[in-house]
């Protein structure tokens, strides 16, 4: 069986290498076979290399339950992987994209819902905006003015959702704040909880992955504010992945998620404890509220 995880950026330098070179008169081998395998893209929510061995696990799962190969990839943000589903030919045929992240590569006609993913029994979460408890921060306001730590600048519950929060609460994002990068909501609260940023923006709640390391996180660092429920991350293809496959995978991991070892698998990847079908009008709601505040998809893409 295949086995590896690479990441995002060198898999679409290889496929953009592979464009390059002389055409032949010979077919490519089908898409799901040991020679051209169905490359699923994750963007990790925490701990890169905890997300890359539970997506192995997942695709090894898969392999052994429709005889299809596969091969993982994480990106480091989810900019790369909507990009890998644009290329042509694809970098990348199935996805765990994010709501905002997912929302655009649907309305780009790159990718179509076929799954959710279920965390403490439900389909949607939260997102938080963090602050420690002893820096005097109790309110949005307070947070003018200061550094503030996202996980992603395409993530909903990180950066999207707080974003229009924040404008909401009177804060210039651009102008008020000054914004880093910290490359996952367990560094965000991480960051937060180490005084290098003043506040932050989580999913609810990032904050107990990173207890082992930080026993008093709960009380150290504050929840300011909590946001309105939003779709879960979930499965998503392609558009160009035929209907007939998808079909195969999706009744294949809904099978997986059942088992024991399926569930260790999903919940290392991504905390996953179960998967419901659902298709992209899942994410009419959250559509309507960021045409609601008025702003523009492609505008947050630019940003």
């Amino acid at each position: 069986m295949l086995k590896k995880v690479v990441l995002l950026a060198a898999a679409v330098v290889l496929v953009t290498g592979l464009i390059l070179l002389p055409t032949s008169c010979k077919k490519a081998p089908e898409l799901g076979s040991e020679e051209n395998p169905i490359i699923w893209a994750f963007v990790p929510s925490g701990e890169m290399e905890r997300v890359a061995t539970g997506a192995q696990s997942v695709a090894d799962l898969l392999n052994e339950e429709t005889g299809l190969y596969f091969d993982t990839m994480v990106a480091t943000e989810y900019a790369g992987v909507i990009e890998a589903l644009r290329s042509d030919p694809p970098a990348a045929h199935m996805a765990s994209l994010a709501t905002f992240s997912y929302v655009m590569a649907a309305d780009m006609g790159m990718a179509e819902a076929a799954l959710i993913s279920v965390r403490y029994g439900s389909p949607t979460y939260n997102g938080q905006i963090i602050a420690r408890a002893d820096s005097g921060i109790k309110k949005l306001i307070d947070l003018k003015g200061k550094t503030f730590a996202r996980p992603d600048p395409l993530s909903t519950s990180g950066w999207i959702i707080p974003m229009l929060t924040l404008r909401a609460a009177g804060i210039d994002v651009e102008r008020d704040l000054k914004v880093v990068d910290a490359g996952s909501h367990e560094g965000v609260a991480a960051a937060v909880y180490n005084k290098e940023v003043d506040g932050g923006a989580t999913y609810v709640d990032a904050r107990t992955r990173i207890q082992e390391d930080f026993p008093d996180i709960m009380e150290e660092v504050a929840v300011i504010e909590v946001s309105a429920d939003i779709p879960n991350d979930g499965v998503q293809f392609q558009t160009s992945v035929p209907q007939e496959m998808r079909d195969k995978i999706v009744d294949a991991l809904l099978k997986i998620v059942q088992t024991d070892e399926g569930k260790e698998a999903l919940d290392t990847a991504y905390d996953w404890t179960d998967l419901e079908k659902h298709g992209d009008d899942f994410y009419d709601p959250f559509r309507q509220v960021l045409q609601a505040s008025g702003v523009n998809v492609k505008d947050l893409m630019q940003d």
